[in-house]
């Protein structure tokens, strides 16, 4: 009798062997993860670095401060304009630091490498700090000008 509890043990014993077997097929996937994720990268990374070196996110022509006279500007528009290198990235527009959506107001001309921010019927309140963003993958660059709308006294 006093054999019995041995060999109960001893399939006791095989369910921590069959419990501790559950590491390894998370070790194969590591296994498996390190040369993929290894092997895979390498291949992509240097036509991809490549990419962005030879087509370097810029503004080719950086936006200009706009001066108005409120008497003469009234009503008429005002454009700032970038020229961004290259034509694939994104340009996004805001105004003392929050975008600007495009409106009656405000319009968008993207014309290859070439963007504009349109600004029709300038008021007073149009006067601030106006941003072009650039964007290209997790690139970004920006470029700032003012509208400067000089009040008449």
């Amino acid at each position: 009798s006093e054999a019995k509890p041995p060999k109960e043990e001893s399939p006791k014993g095989i369910s921590p062997v069959k419990a501790k077997k559950t590491p390894s097929p998370a070790d194969a996937e590591r296994r498996k993860l390190r040369p993929g994720s290894g092997g895979e990268k390498p291949p992509e990374e240097p036509p991809f670095t490549y990419q962005l070196k030879a087509v370097p996110l810029k503004f080719v022509k950086e936006m200009k401060d706009i001066v108005l006279k409120e008497a003469e500007s009234v009503g008429s528009s005002a454009i700032f304009e970038v020229l961004i290198s290259p034509s694939t990235a994104i340009t996004s527009w805001m105004k003392d630091g929050s975008n600007i959506r495009e409106s009656p107001k405000h319009k968008f001309i993207a014309d290859g490498k070439d963007r504009k921010l349109h600004i029709i019927d300038v008021q007073l309140s149009d006067a601030g700090e106006y941003t072009c963003v650039l964007k290209l993958g997790n690139k970004e660059k920006t470029s700032t000008a003012k509208l400067i709308v000089e009040g008449i006294y």
